[in-house]
């Protein structure tokens, strides 16, 4: 249940998590909005890559249900087969993006609900640099967070101890726009999941395009 430093594997509480994980966010009124905000900018049929797909809802079945191509990865092998019961219009792999080949401007848009807190700040950074390469020009991207300024602190999620890391709202957009992403639209909200040990917990969700200079990217 650890990796070779000891922490807890990323997939593993969602493993024991389940649709407990699903009953407790996929609700949650600022997801849904941010999926009506991507809805809205995508041309029919388009490619999308939804990071940390979760039991696929409501972000993939949402996308299949309008038409759209996605394509669903997610580190817990669990979530991944819940996934593609839930939503066999969907495809998902079991694969931790950081390993993940990402072809430059192979997808339309990228959605990346609250799956990068269990990386560090600079792996976190990484992962964005790779996805934005990874749109096509002028793609959305959908960049979605807990707002907390830590690095590497061990806490507990819904009954399972992870490490989190996590950038402040200013520096987490900071983080998208040095990738090469034009945030067009912020939106910060106070969530509590629908848990029984849950508090409430600050949400912010990045709406961007990417920008031509972009391409060039390192």
């Amino acid at each position: 249940m650890t990796d070779q430093q000891g922490r807890p594997r990323p997939g593993a509480v969602f493993d024991a998590l389940g649709t407990a994980y699903e009953k407790a966010f996929a609700g949650a009124p600022a997801h849904r909005r941010s999926l009506e905000w991507l809805l809205g900018r995508l041309a029919p049929g388009s490619r999308v890559l939804d990071v940390g797909s979760g039991t696929g809802r409501p972000t993939a079945q949402t996308l299949a249900s309008a038409g759209h191509e996605v394509l669903g990865i997610d580190v817990s092998p669990v979530m991944v087969e819940l996934a593609a019961r839930q939503v066999p219009a969907a495809s998902f792999r079991c694969a931790d993006i950081r390993d993940v080949p990402l072809a430059d401007g192979s997808f339309d848009a990228v959605c990346v609900y609250f799956s990068l807190l269990q990386l560090s700040r600079a792996e976190q950074a990484d992962v964005v640099r790779r996805l934005v390469r990874a749109l096509s020009p002028s793609g959305h991207a959908v960049l979605a967070t807990v707002p907390i300024d830590l690095e590497d602190v061990e806490g507990v999620f819904m009954g399972h101890p992870v490490r989190v890391s996590s950038f402040g709202a200013e520096d987490f957009a900071a983080v998208a726009e040095e990738a090469g992403l034009e945030v067009l639209d912020r939106d910060e909200v106070l969530f509590t999941p629908d848990h029984p040990d849950a508090q409430p917990e600050p949400h912010l969700f990045l709406h961007c395009r990417r920008l031509p200079a972009a391409a060039g990217a390192g």
